[in-house]
Protein backbone atom coordinates (compact mmCIF):
# COMPACT_ATOMS: atom_id res chain seq x y z
CA UNK A 1 0.00 0.00 0.00
CA UNK A 2 2.58 2.45 0.80
CA UNK A 3 4.78 1.52 -2.35
CA UNK A 4 0.53 2.60 -4.42
CA UNK A 5 0.84 5.55 -2.32
CA UNK A 6 4.20 6.72 -3.37
CA UNK A 7 3.77 6.02 -7.23
CA UNK A 8 0.32 8.43 -7.47
CA UNK A 9 2.50 10.62 -5.49
CA UNK A 10 5.58 10.90 -8.30
CA UNK A 11 2.77 11.12 -10.67
CA UNK A 12 0.78 13.57 -9.52
CA UNK A 13 4.12 15.30 -8.90
CA UNK A 14 5.01 14.76 -12.61
CA UNK A 15 1.66 15.71 -13.88
CA UNK A 16 -0.23 18.35 -11.43
CA UNK A 17 2.34 21.18 -10.97
CA UNK A 18 3.63 21.75 -14.18
CA UNK A 19 0.40 21.52 -16.08
CA UNK A 20 -1.05 24.34 -14.07
CA UNK A 21 2.54 26.30 -13.31
CA UNK A 22 1.71 30.01 -13.57
CA UNK A 23 5.10 31.50 -14.38
CA UNK A 24 5.76 35.08 -12.84
CA UNK A 25 8.59 36.34 -15.76
CA UNK A 26 8.97 39.37 -13.43
CA UNK A 27 10.54 37.22 -10.56
CA UNK A 28 14.11 37.52 -9.66
CA UNK A 29 14.18 34.16 -8.19
CA UNK A 30 14.12 30.66 -8.82
CA UNK A 31 11.22 28.30 -7.97
CA UNK A 32 12.66 25.47 -5.07
CA UNK A 33 11.09 22.55 -7.59
CA UNK A 34 12.77 24.06 -11.20
CA UNK A 35 9.49 24.99 -12.81
CA UNK A 36 9.10 28.03 -14.71
CA UNK A 37 12.67 28.40 -14.92
CA UNK A 38 12.07 28.12 -18.37
CA UNK A 39 8.89 30.25 -19.38
CA UNK A 40 7.94 28.38 -23.01
CA UNK A 41 7.89 24.96 -21.07
CA UNK A 42 7.88 25.13 -17.44
CA UNK A 43 8.92 21.35 -16.28
CA UNK A 44 12.16 21.41 -18.14
CA UNK A 45 14.89 20.97 -15.82
CA UNK A 46 12.32 20.89 -12.75
CA UNK A 47 11.79 18.14 -9.82
CA UNK A 48 10.27 14.74 -10.71
CA UNK A 49 10.98 14.81 -14.30
CA UNK A 50 12.60 12.16 -16.59
CA UNK A 51 16.18 12.52 -17.30
CA UNK A 52 17.62 13.43 -20.66
CA UNK A 53 18.79 11.67 -23.53
CA UNK A 54 21.50 11.69 -25.71
CA UNK A 55 20.61 8.47 -27.43
CA UNK A 56 17.38 6.31 -27.20
CA UNK A 57 17.66 3.90 -24.33
CA UNK A 58 18.72 0.29 -25.07
CA UNK A 59 16.45 -1.71 -23.22
CA UNK A 60 16.14 -5.96 -23.17
CA UNK A 61 12.51 -6.10 -24.88
CA UNK A 62 13.10 -2.38 -26.16
CA UNK A 63 10.53 -1.08 -23.34
CA UNK A 64 11.53 -1.61 -20.00
CA UNK A 65 13.88 -4.55 -19.31
CA UNK A 66 16.98 -4.03 -18.12
CA UNK A 67 19.68 -3.95 -21.18
CA UNK A 68 20.97 -7.41 -22.69
CA UNK A 69 24.02 -8.54 -24.98
CA UNK A 70 22.78 -8.40 -28.75
CA UNK A 71 22.62 -12.33 -28.73
CA UNK A 72 19.78 -11.67 -26.85
CA UNK A 73 21.77 -13.33 -23.53
CA UNK A 74 22.63 -11.90 -20.37
CA UNK A 75 25.40 -9.22 -19.92
CA UNK A 76 28.66 -10.36 -18.16
CA UNK A 77 27.90 -10.35 -14.01
CA UNK A 78 28.52 -6.30 -13.05
CA UNK A 79 30.38 -7.85 -9.94
CA UNK A 80 32.70 -10.41 -12.55
CA UNK A 81 33.06 -6.67 -14.44
CA UNK A 82 34.52 -4.93 -11.48
CA UNK A 83 36.86 -8.08 -10.62
CA UNK A 84 38.05 -8.53 -13.43
CA UNK A 85 38.24 -5.05 -15.31
CA UNK A 86 39.14 -3.22 -12.32
CA UNK A 87 42.06 -3.52 -9.17
CA UNK A 88 42.07 -3.07 -5.94
CA UNK A 89 44.70 -0.91 -5.79
CA UNK A 90 44.97 2.96 -4.03
CA UNK A 91 46.55 5.18 -6.13
CA UNK A 92 46.86 8.36 -4.97
CA UNK A 93 46.71 11.58 -8.04
CA UNK A 94 49.57 13.64 -6.20
CA UNK A 95 48.11 17.14 -7.53
CA UNK A 96 44.63 17.40 -6.51
CA UNK A 97 43.25 16.95 -2.26
CA UNK A 98 40.45 15.01 -1.52
CA UNK A 99 37.77 17.69 -1.47
CA UNK A 100 38.26 17.89 -5.02
CA UNK A 101 36.40 14.57 -5.44
CA UNK A 102 34.04 15.27 -2.62
CA UNK A 103 32.67 18.66 -4.29
CA UNK A 104 32.14 16.19 -7.36
CA UNK A 105 29.76 14.26 -5.08
CA UNK A 106 27.74 17.68 -4.23
CA UNK A 107 27.43 18.50 -7.61
CA UNK A 108 25.90 14.95 -8.53
CA UNK A 109 23.29 14.85 -5.62
CA UNK A 110 22.44 18.65 -6.69
CA UNK A 111 21.47 17.70 -10.32
CA UNK A 112 20.63 14.15 -9.66
CA UNK A 113 18.29 12.11 -7.24
CA UNK A 114 16.64 8.90 -8.61
CA UNK A 115 13.31 8.66 -7.37
CA UNK A 116 12.04 5.65 -5.20
CA UNK A 117 15.95 5.10 -4.26
CA UNK A 118 15.14 5.41 -0.55
CA UNK A 119 12.31 2.62 -1.02
CA UNK A 120 12.11 0.14 1.37
CA UNK A 121 12.16 -2.69 -1.61
CA UNK A 122 13.59 -6.75 -0.91
CA UNK A 123 15.66 -7.99 -3.24
CA UNK A 124 18.81 -9.29 -1.53
CA UNK A 125 18.86 -9.57 2.17
CA UNK A 126 21.47 -11.70 3.51
CA UNK A 127 23.54 -12.25 0.19
CA UNK A 128 20.68 -14.33 -0.69
CA UNK A 129 18.08 -13.20 -3.84
CA UNK A 130 14.64 -12.97 -2.05
CA UNK A 131 11.91 -15.57 -2.54
CA UNK A 132 9.40 -14.05 -5.35
CA UNK A 133 11.67 -10.54 -6.00
CA UNK A 134 9.29 -7.86 -7.46
CA UNK A 135 9.22 -6.13 -10.55
CA UNK A 136 11.64 -3.41 -9.39
CA UNK A 137 14.58 -6.52 -8.14
CA UNK A 138 17.81 -6.30 -10.50
CA UNK A 139 20.43 -7.80 -7.82
CA UNK A 140 23.77 -8.31 -9.30
CA UNK A 141 25.00 -12.26 -9.27
CA UNK A 142 27.69 -13.05 -7.31
CA UNK A 143 29.65 -16.40 -8.42
CA UNK A 144 30.44 -18.87 -5.87
CA UNK A 145 34.36 -18.20 -6.96
CA UNK A 146 34.51 -14.60 -5.88
CA UNK A 147 37.82 -14.19 -4.40
CA UNK A 148 36.32 -12.08 -1.56
CA UNK A 149 32.42 -12.30 -0.90
CA UNK A 150 32.69 -15.80 -1.10
CA UNK A 151 34.10 -16.28 1.79
CA UNK A 152 30.66 -14.53 3.62
CA UNK A 153 28.52 -17.20 1.33
CA UNK A 154 26.92 -14.40 -0.25
CA UNK A 155 25.44 -14.63 -3.76
CA UNK A 156 24.13 -11.36 -4.37
CA UNK A 157 24.38 -7.57 -4.11
CA UNK A 158 21.23 -5.57 -3.54
CA UNK A 159 20.04 -3.51 -6.34
CA UNK A 160 16.30 -2.02 -6.97
CA UNK A 161 15.74 -0.40 -10.37
CA UNK A 162 15.04 2.94 -10.33
CA UNK A 163 11.16 4.71 -10.32
CA UNK A 164 10.56 4.91 -14.06
CA UNK A 165 7.43 6.18 -15.98
CA UNK A 166 6.10 2.70 -16.56
CA UNK A 167 5.87 2.24 -13.22
CA UNK A 168 3.67 5.29 -12.57
CA UNK A 169 2.06 5.01 -15.63
CA UNK A 170 1.64 1.26 -16.46
CA UNK A 171 -0.21 2.10 -19.97
CA UNK A 172 2.47 3.80 -21.16
CA UNK A 173 4.81 0.91 -21.83
CA UNK A 174 1.97 -0.91 -22.92
CA UNK A 175 1.95 1.37 -25.88
CA UNK A 176 5.41 0.52 -26.16
CA UNK A 177 6.99 3.52 -25.07
CA UNK A 178 10.00 3.47 -23.88
CA UNK A 179 10.94 3.45 -20.10
CA UNK A 180 12.15 7.05 -18.50
CA UNK A 181 13.74 6.81 -14.67
CA UNK A 182 12.57 9.80 -13.26
CA UNK A 183 15.10 12.58 -11.35
CA UNK A 184 13.80 13.46 -7.90
CA UNK A 185 15.69 16.97 -8.01
CA UNK A 186 16.27 19.54 -10.07
CA UNK A 187 18.66 19.29 -12.77
CA UNK A 188 19.85 22.99 -12.01
CA UNK A 189 23.59 23.87 -10.16
CA UNK A 190 20.62 25.68 -7.80
CA UNK A 191 22.13 24.10 -4.11
CA UNK A 192 18.71 22.18 -4.06
CA UNK A 193 21.33 20.05 -1.78
CA UNK A 194 20.78 22.62 1.13
CA UNK A 195 17.08 24.00 -0.17
CA UNK A 196 15.53 21.27 -0.88
CA UNK A 197 13.68 20.47 -3.94
CA UNK A 198 9.97 22.07 -3.34
CA UNK A 199 8.75 24.84 -1.08
CA UNK A 200 7.60 22.27 1.31
CA UNK A 201 10.05 20.61 2.01
CA UNK A 202 12.17 23.97 1.86
CA UNK A 203 9.26 25.26 4.56
CA UNK A 204 10.69 22.73 7.24
CA UNK A 205 14.18 23.91 6.68
CA UNK A 206 13.81 27.83 7.38
CA UNK A 207 13.88 30.03 10.58
CA UNK A 208 11.47 32.36 8.96
CA UNK A 209 13.65 34.60 10.89
CA UNK A 210 16.19 37.39 9.40
CA UNK A 211 16.29 35.34 6.07
CA UNK A 212 17.78 32.24 8.25
CA UNK A 213 17.94 28.40 7.47
CA UNK A 214 17.32 26.50 10.80
CA UNK A 215 20.37 25.13 12.85
CA UNK A 216 20.78 23.91 16.20
CA UNK A 217 23.54 25.31 17.95
CA UNK A 218 25.61 23.22 19.90
CA UNK A 219 28.51 24.62 22.20
CA UNK A 220 28.76 27.54 20.40
CA UNK A 221 28.62 25.97 16.89
CA UNK A 222 25.71 26.03 14.50
CA UNK A 223 24.33 22.43 12.53
CA UNK A 224 21.24 21.64 10.79
CA UNK A 225 18.67 20.50 12.50
CA UNK A 226 17.85 16.99 13.98
CA UNK A 227 16.58 14.55 11.72
CA UNK A 228 12.54 14.03 12.56
CA UNK A 229 13.07 10.22 11.80
CA UNK A 230 16.66 10.13 12.41
CA UNK A 231 15.97 5.91 13.31
CA UNK A 232 15.09 5.66 9.47
CA UNK A 233 17.66 8.16 8.09
CA UNK A 234 20.67 7.51 9.21
CA UNK A 235 22.40 4.08 11.16
CA UNK A 236 22.73 5.34 14.84
CA UNK A 237 24.58 3.29 17.33
CA UNK A 238 23.20 5.76 20.38
CA UNK A 239 20.49 7.80 20.89
CA UNK A 240 22.97 10.59 21.70
CA UNK A 241 23.92 9.96 17.60
CA UNK A 242 23.70 12.56 15.24
CA UNK A 243 21.39 12.50 12.42
CA UNK A 244 20.54 15.97 10.05
CA UNK A 245 18.05 17.09 8.34
CA UNK A 246 18.90 19.07 4.89
CA UNK A 247 17.64 19.83 1.76
CA UNK A 248 19.03 16.21 0.49
CA UNK A 249 18.36 12.64 1.89
CA UNK A 250 21.70 11.82 1.19
CA UNK A 251 23.63 14.51 3.33
CA UNK A 252 24.57 11.81 6.27
CA UNK A 253 26.05 9.36 3.77
CA UNK A 254 30.00 10.49 4.57
CA UNK A 255 31.17 12.85 7.37
CA UNK A 256 32.87 14.41 4.56
CA UNK A 257 30.17 15.17 2.23
CA UNK A 258 28.01 16.15 4.84
CA UNK A 259 30.98 18.86 5.82
CA UNK A 260 30.04 20.48 2.53
CA UNK A 261 26.49 20.36 3.51
CA UNK A 262 27.02 21.98 6.29
CA UNK A 263 29.61 24.33 4.72
CA UNK A 264 26.87 26.06 2.46
CA UNK A 265 24.46 25.77 4.94
CA UNK A 266 26.47 28.07 7.33
CA UNK A 267 27.45 30.40 4.03
CA UNK A 268 23.80 31.13 3.77
CA UNK A 269 23.21 32.39 7.01
CA UNK A 270 26.63 34.26 7.10
CA UNK A 271 25.13 35.57 3.86
CA UNK A 272 21.82 36.51 5.57
CA UNK A 273 23.37 38.28 8.71
CA UNK A 274 25.72 40.63 6.56
CA UNK A 275 22.78 41.55 4.42
CA UNK A 276 20.25 42.28 7.52
CA UNK A 277 23.08 44.49 8.91
CA UNK A 278 23.60 46.65 4.95
CA UNK A 279 20.09 46.74 4.56
CA UNK A 280 18.09 46.34 7.89
CA UNK A 281 14.60 47.30 6.19
CA UNK A 282 14.19 43.96 4.11
CA UNK A 283 11.65 41.56 5.69
CA UNK A 284 12.67 37.81 6.01
CA UNK A 285 11.16 36.63 2.63
CA UNK A 286 13.87 39.54 0.79
CA UNK A 287 16.97 38.49 2.85
CA UNK A 288 16.46 34.72 2.73
CA UNK A 289 15.80 34.97 -1.17
CA UNK A 290 18.54 37.31 -1.35
CA UNK A 291 20.96 34.82 0.44
CA UNK A 292 19.89 32.47 -1.41
CA UNK A 293 20.44 33.96 -4.95
CA UNK A 294 24.18 35.31 -3.32
CA UNK A 295 24.81 31.60 -2.24
CA UNK A 296 23.86 29.57 -5.79
CA UNK A 297 25.59 32.00 -7.61
CA UNK A 298 29.53 31.44 -5.50
CA UNK A 299 28.80 27.50 -5.97
CA UNK A 300 28.06 28.11 -9.59
CA UNK A 301 31.39 30.43 -10.20
CA UNK A 302 33.17 27.39 -7.63
CA UNK A 303 31.76 24.66 -10.22
CA UNK A 304 33.10 26.11 -13.63
CA UNK A 305 35.67 28.28 -12.92
CA UNK A 306 37.92 26.38 -10.04
CA UNK A 307 36.40 23.08 -10.23
CA UNK A 308 35.59 21.87 -13.76
CA UNK A 309 38.86 23.04 -15.85
CA UNK A 310 40.86 20.85 -14.16
CA UNK A 311 38.80 17.72 -14.91
CA UNK A 312 37.64 19.18 -18.60
CA UNK A 313 40.82 20.87 -19.46
CA UNK A 314 40.46 25.03 -19.58
CA UNK A 315 41.30 24.94 -23.12
CA UNK A 316 38.16 23.06 -25.32
CA UNK A 317 36.27 24.61 -22.20
CA UNK A 318 36.92 27.56 -23.47
CA UNK A 319 36.63 26.74 -27.02
CA UNK A 320 32.76 25.75 -26.71
CA UNK A 321 31.78 28.32 -24.41
CA UNK A 322 31.38 26.57 -21.46
CA UNK A 323 34.01 28.54 -19.41
CA UNK A 324 34.20 32.12 -20.62
CA UNK A 325 36.42 34.76 -18.87
CA UNK A 326 35.30 38.34 -18.95
CA UNK A 327 34.21 40.58 -16.62
CA UNK A 328 31.17 41.64 -18.26
CA UNK A 329 28.05 39.41 -18.70
CA UNK A 330 28.23 36.56 -20.86
CA UNK A 331 24.48 36.16 -21.76
CA UNK A 332 24.74 32.72 -23.23
CA UNK A 333 20.72 31.34 -22.25
CA UNK A 334 19.49 29.69 -24.96
CA UNK A 335 15.55 29.00 -24.36
CA UNK A 336 15.54 26.07 -26.72
CA UNK A 337 18.27 24.34 -24.79
CA UNK A 338 16.94 21.80 -22.54
CA UNK A 339 18.85 21.44 -18.90
CA UNK A 340 17.37 18.18 -17.78
CA UNK A 341 20.47 16.06 -16.34
CA UNK A 342 21.16 13.81 -18.68
CA UNK A 343 20.62 9.91 -17.98
CA UNK A 344 24.19 9.02 -19.92
CA UNK A 345 25.54 11.64 -17.62
CA UNK A 346 24.12 11.44 -14.36
CA UNK A 347 24.28 7.42 -14.32
CA UNK A 348 26.97 6.75 -16.28
CA UNK A 349 30.00 9.13 -17.38
CA UNK A 350 29.79 11.36 -14.10
CA UNK A 351 30.19 8.05 -12.09
CA UNK A 352 33.45 7.87 -13.38
CA UNK A 353 34.78 10.29 -10.09
CA UNK A 354 33.80 7.30 -8.67
CA UNK A 355 37.78 5.55 -8.73
CA UNK A 356 38.65 9.09 -6.94
CA UNK A 357 36.74 7.76 -3.51
CA UNK A 358 39.16 6.95 -1.24
CA UNK A 359 38.34 4.47 2.50
CA UNK A 360 40.62 6.18 4.72
CA UNK A 361 39.74 9.97 5.54
CA UNK A 362 42.62 11.37 7.09
CA UNK A 363 42.38 13.93 10.03
CA UNK A 364 44.94 16.96 10.19
CA UNK A 365 45.90 19.75 12.75
CA UNK A 366 46.16 23.29 12.07
CA UNK A 367 49.85 22.51 11.02
CA UNK A 368 48.27 20.44 8.81
CA UNK A 369 50.29 17.74 10.87
CA UNK A 370 49.05 14.29 10.35
CA UNK A 371 46.62 13.48 13.26
CA UNK A 372 45.09 10.14 12.24
CA UNK A 373 42.36 8.81 10.14
CA UNK A 374 38.94 7.22 10.51
CA UNK A 375 37.24 4.05 8.14
CA UNK A 376 34.88 5.49 5.53
CA UNK A 377 32.52 2.51 6.30
CA UNK A 378 32.79 3.14 10.03
CA UNK A 379 30.71 6.38 9.53
CA UNK A 380 28.27 5.71 6.80
CA UNK A 381 24.79 7.38 7.60
CA UNK A 382 26.74 8.54 11.05
CA UNK A 383 28.18 11.88 10.79
CA UNK A 384 28.37 12.00 15.03
CA UNK A 385 31.93 12.08 14.75
CA UNK A 386 32.21 15.94 12.94
CA UNK A 387 30.42 17.00 16.55
CA UNK A 388 33.24 14.66 18.87
CA UNK A 389 36.86 15.54 19.22
CA UNK A 390 36.98 18.27 17.03
CA UNK A 391 36.36 16.31 13.91
CA UNK A 392 34.82 18.36 11.43
CA UNK A 393 37.75 20.67 12.14
CA UNK A 394 39.93 17.79 11.55
CA UNK A 395 38.34 16.50 8.35
CA UNK A 396 37.57 19.92 6.67
CA UNK A 397 41.63 20.50 6.95
CA UNK A 398 41.99 16.75 6.26
CA UNK A 399 40.10 16.49 2.83
CA UNK A 400 42.07 19.93 1.72
CA UNK A 401 45.32 18.36 2.52
CA UNK A 402 45.40 14.60 1.76
CA UNK A 403 45.46 13.65 -2.21
CA UNK A 404 42.48 11.83 -3.65
CA UNK A 405 42.08 8.98 -5.70
CA UNK A 406 43.20 8.80 -9.45
CA UNK A 407 40.72 8.85 -12.16
CA UNK A 408 42.01 5.35 -13.05
CA UNK A 409 40.80 1.26 -13.31
CA UNK A 410 41.75 1.57 -9.43
CA UNK A 411 39.13 1.27 -6.58
CA UNK A 412 39.70 1.47 -3.04
CA UNK A 413 38.87 -2.29 -1.42
CA UNK A 414 36.58 0.18 0.74
CA UNK A 415 34.09 0.91 -1.70
CA UNK A 416 34.71 -2.28 -3.93
CA UNK A 417 34.18 -4.92 -1.53
CA UNK A 418 32.83 -3.49 1.76
CA UNK A 419 30.39 -0.29 0.96
CA UNK A 420 27.88 0.37 3.47
CA UNK A 421 29.41 -2.31 5.87
CA UNK A 422 27.58 -1.69 8.91
CA UNK A 423 28.16 -4.20 11.47
CA UNK A 424 28.49 -7.03 9.18
CA UNK A 425 32.09 -8.02 7.47
CA UNK A 426 31.21 -7.37 4.01
CA UNK A 427 29.44 -4.69 2.03
CA UNK A 428 28.69 -4.21 -1.68
CA UNK A 429 30.45 -3.08 -4.51
CA UNK A 430 30.14 0.08 -5.87
CA UNK A 431 31.65 -0.39 -9.24
CA UNK A 432 29.69 -2.87 -10.13
CA UNK A 433 26.49 -0.62 -8.56
CA UNK A 434 27.49 1.74 -11.51
CA UNK A 435 27.66 -1.02 -14.37
CA UNK A 436 23.93 -2.81 -12.94
CA UNK A 437 22.57 0.62 -12.41
CA UNK A 438 23.72 2.02 -16.35
CA UNK A 439 21.93 -1.38 -17.40
CA UNK A 440 18.55 -0.69 -15.09
CA UNK A 441 18.67 2.38 -16.67
CA UNK A 442 18.84 1.15 -20.63
CA UNK A 443 21.76 3.69 -20.77
CA UNK A 444 23.19 2.40 -24.61
CA UNK A 445 26.19 0.68 -25.12
CA UNK A 446 29.25 2.24 -25.13
CA UNK A 447 30.27 1.85 -28.50
CA UNK A 448 27.22 3.76 -29.60
CA UNK A 449 28.42 6.71 -27.31
CA UNK A 450 31.51 6.55 -29.02
CA UNK A 451 29.84 6.84 -32.61
CA UNK A 452 27.68 9.87 -31.16
CA UNK A 453 30.51 11.49 -30.28
CA UNK A 454 32.40 11.22 -33.31
CA UNK A 455 34.87 8.60 -33.13
CA UNK A 456 32.82 6.21 -35.69
CA UNK A 457 30.98 3.38 -34.68
CA UNK A 458 33.32 -0.08 -34.13
CA UNK A 459 32.37 -3.09 -35.97
CA UNK A 460 35.38 -5.15 -34.58
CA UNK A 461 37.17 -5.26 -31.19
CA UNK A 462 40.43 -3.60 -33.16
CA UNK A 463 38.32 -0.45 -33.82
CA UNK A 464 38.19 0.61 -30.17
CA UNK A 465 41.75 2.41 -30.81
CA UNK A 466 41.26 5.08 -28.63
CA UNK A 467 41.36 2.53 -25.47
CA UNK A 468 44.63 1.82 -23.91
CA UNK A 469 46.11 -0.81 -25.78
CA UNK A 470 45.37 -4.48 -27.29
CA UNK A 471 45.44 -5.96 -23.58
CA UNK A 472 42.43 -4.14 -22.58
CA UNK A 473 40.63 -4.76 -25.89
CA UNK A 474 41.36 -8.59 -25.23
CA UNK A 475 40.05 -8.30 -21.88
CA UNK A 476 36.90 -6.89 -22.64
CA UNK A 477 36.34 -8.98 -25.62
CA UNK A 478 36.65 -12.09 -23.18
CA UNK A 479 33.95 -10.91 -21.44
CA UNK A 480 31.45 -9.45 -24.25
CA UNK A 481 30.21 -11.10 -26.38
CA UNK A 482 29.89 -8.27 -29.24
CA UNK A 483 31.14 -4.46 -29.54
CA UNK A 484 27.82 -3.54 -29.28
CA UNK A 485 27.77 -4.98 -25.68
CA UNK A 486 30.23 -3.24 -23.79
CA UNK A 487 29.14 -0.99 -21.13
CA UNK A 488 29.49 3.08 -20.92
CA UNK A 489 30.32 2.86 -17.37
CA UNK A 490 32.94 -0.01 -18.12
CA UNK A 491 35.04 1.23 -21.35
CA UNK A 492 35.16 4.74 -20.52
CA UNK A 493 37.66 3.57 -17.96
CA UNK A 494 39.76 2.68 -20.47
CA UNK A 495 40.12 5.64 -22.94
CA UNK A 496 43.62 7.32 -23.17
CA UNK A 497 42.41 10.70 -21.58
CA UNK A 498 42.98 14.06 -23.85
CA UNK A 499 45.59 15.82 -23.21
CA UNK A 500 45.39 18.10 -20.58
CA UNK A 501 42.38 16.79 -18.93
CA UNK A 502 41.31 14.09 -16.99
CA UNK A 503 38.56 12.56 -19.30
CA UNK A 504 38.37 9.90 -22.39
CA UNK A 505 36.69 11.35 -25.79
CA UNK A 506 33.54 10.17 -24.77
CA UNK A 507 33.51 10.07 -21.09
CA UNK A 508 34.94 14.32 -21.96
CA UNK A 509 31.87 14.47 -24.71
CA UNK A 510 28.94 13.34 -22.15
CA UNK A 511 30.32 15.42 -19.53
CA UNK A 512 31.04 18.55 -21.89
CA UNK A 513 27.21 18.39 -23.45
CA UNK A 514 26.01 18.47 -19.64
CA UNK A 515 27.68 21.27 -18.79
CA UNK A 516 26.71 23.20 -21.74
CA UNK A 517 23.01 22.23 -21.39
CA UNK A 518 23.31 22.88 -17.57
CA UNK A 519 25.08 26.55 -18.17
CA UNK A 520 23.18 27.56 -21.30
CA UNK A 521 19.54 25.83 -20.21
CA UNK A 522 19.52 27.67 -16.89
CA UNK A 523 17.95 31.10 -17.35
CA UNK A 524 19.11 32.22 -13.46
CA UNK A 525 22.72 31.68 -14.45
CA UNK A 526 24.53 34.00 -12.57
CA UNK A 527 26.82 35.40 -15.18
CA UNK A 528 23.06 35.94 -17.67
CA UNK A 529 22.40 40.08 -17.67
CA UNK A 530 19.49 42.19 -18.40
CA UNK A 531 17.16 39.97 -16.30
CA UNK A 532 15.12 40.90 -13.06
CA UNK A 533 17.54 37.74 -11.50
CA UNK A 534 20.75 39.52 -13.08
CA UNK A 535 23.56 40.87 -10.88
CA UNK A 536 24.45 44.46 -11.08
CA UNK A 537 28.43 44.85 -12.60
CA UNK A 538 30.00 45.37 -9.26
CA UNK A 539 27.88 42.91 -7.74
CA UNK A 540 29.33 40.19 -10.36
CA UNK A 541 32.81 41.32 -10.09
CA UNK A 542 32.02 40.38 -6.29
CA UNK A 543 30.95 36.89 -6.88
CA UNK A 544 33.45 35.91 -9.22
CA UNK A 545 35.89 36.23 -5.98
CA UNK A 546 34.10 33.23 -4.15
CA UNK A 547 36.67 29.97 -4.20
CA UNK A 548 36.08 26.68 -2.63
CA UNK A 549 38.85 27.96 0.25
CA UNK A 550 36.75 30.90 1.31
CA UNK A 551 33.45 28.97 1.50
CA UNK A 552 35.49 26.48 3.97
CA UNK A 553 37.79 29.62 6.08
CA UNK A 554 34.30 31.28 6.54
CA UNK A 555 32.21 28.61 7.85
CA UNK A 556 34.69 26.25 9.18
CA UNK A 557 35.53 27.57 13.24
CA UNK A 558 38.67 27.24 14.22
CA UNK A 559 40.31 26.96 10.77
CA UNK A 560 42.34 30.26 10.12
CA UNK A 561 44.38 29.13 6.80
CA UNK A 562 44.14 27.26 3.65
CA UNK A 563 45.86 27.42 0.49
CA UNK A 564 44.14 29.36 -2.32
CA UNK A 565 43.43 26.66 -4.56
CA UNK A 566 41.52 24.10 -2.20
CA UNK A 567 41.36 21.78 -4.81
CA UNK A 568 44.77 21.51 -5.67
CA UNK A 569 48.00 20.19 -3.29
CA UNK A 570 49.59 22.57 -0.86
CA UNK A 571 52.36 23.28 -2.70
CA UNK A 572 54.80 26.86 -3.00
CA UNK A 573 52.96 27.99 -5.89
CA UNK A 574 49.81 27.36 -3.77
CA UNK A 575 50.84 28.11 0.18
CA UNK A 576 48.91 28.12 3.27
CA UNK A 577 47.63 31.67 3.74
CA UNK A 578 45.77 33.11 6.83
CA UNK A 579 42.17 32.87 5.48
CA UNK A 580 41.62 36.78 6.40
CA UNK A 581 44.06 37.84 2.87
CA UNK A 582 41.49 35.73 0.62
CA UNK A 583 39.20 37.54 -1.06
CA UNK A 584 35.70 38.13 0.42
CA UNK A 585 32.34 39.67 -0.87
CA UNK A 586 30.91 42.95 0.13
CA UNK A 587 27.44 42.41 1.37
CA UNK A 588 26.76 46.31 0.97
CA UNK A 589 27.00 46.14 -2.91
CA UNK A 590 23.66 44.67 -2.33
Amino acid sequence: MWLVTRLFFVLSAIVVPHALAQCDSSSPYRTFDGTCNNLQNPSWGSANTPYGRLLPAEYGDGVYIPRRSKTGAQLPSARLLSMTMFNDQNILDPRTTLVNMQFGQLVAHDMGLRAGSSDQVACCQNGRVVTNPGRRCFPIPVRPDDPVLSAGGIQCLDLVRTLNTCDVNPSSCANRQQAQQLNAATSFLDLSVVYGNSGQQNAQLRAFVGGRMKVDNRNGTDWPPRHPQATSACTLNAATDTCYLTGDERSNITPELTILHVAFLREHNRLAQQLCKARPLWNDEKVFQEARRINIAQYQHIVYYEWLPYFLGPDPMTQRGLLVRTRDYVNDYTPSINPASLNSHANGAFRYFHSAILGSLSLHQESRAFAGAININDHMFNPTVLERNDGYRMLTRGMTTQPMGRNDLSFDPEIKHFLFRMRGRFGTDLKALDIQRSRDHGIAGYNAFRQYCGLGRATRWEDFVELRGPRDIQLLSSLYSTVDDVDLTVAEFFERHIPGTQAGPTYHCILMEQFLRTRKGDRFFFENGNRPSSFTPPQLNDIRKASMSRILCDNTPGVAQMQLRAFQQISDANPLVPCTMMPALDARLW
